[in-house]
């Protein structure tokens, strides 16, 4: 029976687009962070002093938040133009071109209807209900804001690698308020990811960062600091876990698309940050510059790189955002595991050519540890002794609880 070519060009096509798309994936996602953590370094105020200690630098950590939540804001943008492609597919049904395999919209159409299908019997999250979505936000912007101020404190690698810490707590979380079992050997899973987030945490206090002041890289043999900033990024998963878990709750029992529920966050996060910022600048602007809006006004403002980092964060954000749920439809869960693994390294790598720390074998067998032990926890390596049975029951229970991409 001949083969038909133009199911061959469209597989082809297919493939090209699912490269682009995990390409695009992981650069926005070390752009982000890579860009965080230059518009921390970026020098405010006695720029010109010739003594380094004396410069200040841009720590304004709420105000890095609020470029996340434009991030997400942005994707109503692709949401009101898949809407729009929707009605226009009514009026005119035609067949699919080659060239919008390539289109990234199109392939979130697509993951959005075939997600309608299997949840027709849910009922819409509109109205007053879309409000649910405000306390995972609330969760998300606690734990952006407190991650952010430990980047200050800690390298960029170094923060990458103990946001995976995640996983432990949303294994936890999920066992306690969803009524998820663990098997053995997914303890066994956490406790590698524990031990590896150990590991880490421990390099960067052994060998801390460099500082923007610093004309040579580590310091004093411990770095209360760093340890600090270790300590700030681990909390913040406790927040992050329980986002994860809230909007799982609210997922079983609503009908909403992945796309609206990164639209209603940002939106929610807008206003959230919006208003907390009067709220911290009373409470603590006087004691901790980095709540102090005045000040942190004139720090974005007034610079033209901290502005224009700060714009380059949200766009990169609105991207990573918009290519992770584009390629949902184009590869499995264990897939994005193993992107965010790579997005790890490549974070790690330019930090390195940037001068921004420097290389730790400690660091290195941390980061394999915990790897490894995420893998084996969400499917990507499969212990020996599991059954295909078993981890296919494991993954349609765990799926659910990945990280999104943000």
């Amino acid at each position: 029976m001949p083969s038909n070519p133009n199911a061959s060009s469209a597989a082809s096509i297919g493939k090209t687009a699912t490269l682009v798309l995990v390409v695009g994936m992981l650069f926005s996602g070390v752009c982000n962070t890579i860009l965080n953590k230059f518009q921390d370094m970026q020098c405010v105020g006695n720029c010109d002093d010739p003594d380094p200690k004396k410069r200040s630098y841009f720590e304004q950590p709420i105000w890095q938040t609020l470029n996340m939540f434009v991030g997400e804001f942005a994707v109503w943008s692709v949401y009101l133009y898949q809407k729009y492609q929707h009605k226009l597919n009514k009026i005119a049904v035609a067949p699919p071109s080659a060239i919008n395999q390539l289109d990234a919209a199109a392939i979130v159409d697509d993951v959005d209807q075939r997600i309608t299908k299997v949840e027709d019997d849910l009922p819409e999250l509109k109205g007053w209900k879309a409000l649910l979505f405000w306390i995972p936000t609330l969760c998300d912007l606690t734990a952006t804001t407190v991650m952010n101020v430990g980047l200050i404190l800690t390298s960029a690698s170094v923060y990458q690698m103990l946001r995976g810490a995640v996983v432990i707590f949303t294994g936890l979380f999920s066992y306690l308020f969803l009524n998820r079992r663990l098997r053995v050997y997914e303890w066994v899973s956490l406790v590698m990811v524990v031990v590896g987030v150990g590991i880490v945490g421990l390099s960067s206090v052994l060998f801390p960062q460099k500082k923007p002041d610093e004309t040579v890289l580590g310091g004093d043999s411990f770095d209360y600091s760093s340890l600090m900033g270790v300590g700030l990024v681990l909390g913040a998963q406790i927040f992050t876990a329980s986002q994860f878990v809230i909007e799982e709750k609210i997922l079983v029992r609503y009908k909403v698309t992945p796309l609206k529920a990164v639209g209603l966050e940002g939106s929610f996060g807008l206003i959230s940050v919006l208003a907390a910022m009067p709220i911290l600048h009373v409470l603590l602007g006087k004691t901790h510059p980095s709540f102090d809006v005045v000040q942190g006004y004139h720090d974005f403002f007034d610079n033209a790189r901290v502005w224009q980092t700060g714009l380059a964060i949200s766009v990169s954000i609105a991207f990573f955002n918009w290519f992770g749920l584009s390629i949902t439809s184009a590869v499995s869960a264990t897939a994005r595991s193993t992107i965010d693994a790579c997005r790890t390294l490549f974070i790690w790598m330019v930090s390195l050519s940037l001068g921004w720390e420097h290389f730790s074998w400690i660091q290195v067998v941390g980061f394999i540890t915990m790897v490894t032990g995420t893998f084996y926890f969400n499917g990507v390596l499969k212990w020996p002794f599991v059954t295909d049975e078993e981890e296919e029951q494991a993954e349609n229970e765990r799926a659910p609880l990945l990280p999104r991409d943000e």
